[in-house]
C-alpha cells in the first residue's frame, strides 16, 4: 500500500480512533476521521481531515469515498456502554450493525477491499476457560457484543463472496493515554475502571466502588486485562501491512496476556499519583466473570506485534500524565 495513502478512519475522533490517527500519521498515512461526534471530540482529530457524519447516512458516507479515495478503512464507530446495549438494543442493532452494513456497501461500492475491525472480548460471553484463544467460543450475552459478533460473521461472508480483506481485532481493556499526552481518554459518561479511580484520585469523584471483593481471586476483587491504547494503536497498523498480502478474514485476540485486579489497579494509582484514593466496596455485578485475560500470541506470531508499555504503572502514569495537563 502506498505510505502516502489515505486512510478512512470511522469513530477517528473517539478515544482509540484518535490515537490509531496519530499512528497512522506517524508512518505516513493521511488518517480521515469520519465520526457523528455522540461521543468523540472534534479536539482529538489533530494528524489529518475530520468529516462529521454518520454510518447511518450512506451519502455522507459516499461523499466522503468519493472526496478522499481511502486505500483502506478502519472501522472504530460504534456505541459501546454494555448496561445501556440491554437497556436499548434498537440503538445498538441499528447504529453499530446496520451503520457497520452501510459502511461495507460503500467500500464495494467504490471498490476498497482492505478492513481493519475493532471487535472486543465482549464477543466470547462467559469464558469457558482463562486466557481466553481466538478459538473460544463466541457467545455474547449483550446485544454489544452480539453486534460486534454480527459484523465479524458479515466480514466472513463478505470475504468469500466479495473478495474483502478483513482483520477484525478483539480488544480486552484499552487503558492510558498517548505518552506525548496530546490525546487521552475522555467519556461521557465514564465507565472505565482506571479513569474512574483517575477521578478519585484527583478528587473529583468522592471514591471508587469496588464491585465485590469475595471471588475466586487472590485478592478477592475482579482481574482484567488491561492493554495500553498505544499498542491497541500500533496492531492496527500491523493489521494493515498485514492485509497487503493476506486475503480472506483474520481475527486477532488484542490484550496484556496477564491480568491485574481491581485491587492491584487501586494500589498502583495510590504509587503512581501519591493520592488517597477512598474505596468503597459495593455487591457483586449481575455477569462479571471472576476472570477476563485474553492470550494475544496469535498477534504477536502472525503480526508480528509487541507491547512496548503493558507495565501497567506505565499504563496509569501516562493517563494520570494527560489528566493532569488537561487540568482534569
Amino acid at each position: 500500500m502506498n505510505p502516502r495513502a489515505n486512510i478512512l478512519v470511522t469513530g477517528g475522533a473517539g478515544y482509540i480512533g484518535a490515537h490509531a490517527c496519530k499512528a497512522l500519521a506517524q508512518s505516513g498515512y493521511t488518517p480521515v476521521a469520519f465520526d457523528n461526534l455522540v461521543y468523540g471530540h472534534a479536539a482529538a482529530v489533530k494528524w489529518g481531515p475530520l468529516e462529521k457524519g454518520d454510518l447511518a447516512d450512506r451519502r455522507a458516507l459516499e461523499a466522503v469515498f468519493e472526496k478522499y479515495r481511502p486505500a483502506a478503512v478502519m472501522h472504530f464507530a460504534a456505541y459501546a456502554y454494555v448496561g445501556e446495549s440491554v437497556q436499548d438494543p434498537a440503538k445498538y442493532y441499528r447504529n453499530n450493525a446496520v451503520g457497520s452494513l452501510n459502511l461495507l456497501d460503500a467500500m464495494r461500492a467504490f471498490e476498497v477491499d482492505q478492513l481493519v475491525f475493532s471487535s472486543t472480548c465482549a464477543t466470547y460471553g462467559e469464558p469457558e476457560r482463562i486466557p481466553i484463544t481466538e478459538d473460544h467460543p463466541q457467545n455474547p450475552i449483550n446485544p454489544y457484543g452480539a453486534t460486534k459478533r454480527m459484523i465479524e460473521q458479515a466480514l466472513r461472508d463478505y470475504a468469500q463472496a466479495y473478495g474483502l480483506r478483513a482483520v477484525a481485532l478483539r480488544y480486552f481493556n484499552a487503558a492510558g493515554a498517548d505518552p506525548e499526552g496530546e490525546i487521552g481518554e475522555d467519556h461521557d459518561p465514564e465507565t472505565h475502571l482506571i479513569p474512574l479511580v483517575l477521578d478519585a484520585a484527583a478528587g473529583s469523584r468522592p471514591h471508587i466502588t469496588v464491585f465485590g471483593d469475595d471471588y475466586d481471586t487472590p485478592d478477592g476483587t475482579c482481574i482484567r486485562d488491561y492493554i495500553h491504547v498505544t499498542d491497541l494503536a500500533d496492531a492496527h497498523l500491523r493489521a494493515l501491512d498485514f492485509l497487503s498480502d493476506q486475503p480472506g478474514f483474520h481475527a486477532f485476540n488484542l490484550g496484556n496476556g496477564r491480568g491485574f485486579s481491581v485491587q492491584e489497579v487501586i494500589e498502583a494509582a495510590r504509587r503512581v499519583t501519591g493520592k488517597a484514593i477512598p474505596v468503597q466496596m459495593g455487591p457483586r455485578r449481575p455477569g462479571d466473570p471472576p476472570r477476563l485475560v485474553g492470550d494475544a500470541q496469535a498477534a504477536k506470531s502472525r503480526l508480528h506485534w509487541e507491547q512496548r508499555l503493558g507495565d501497567l504503572s506505565k499504563i496509569i502514569e501516562t493517563a494520570w500524565r494527560w489528566r493532569q495537563r488537561e487540568g482534569r
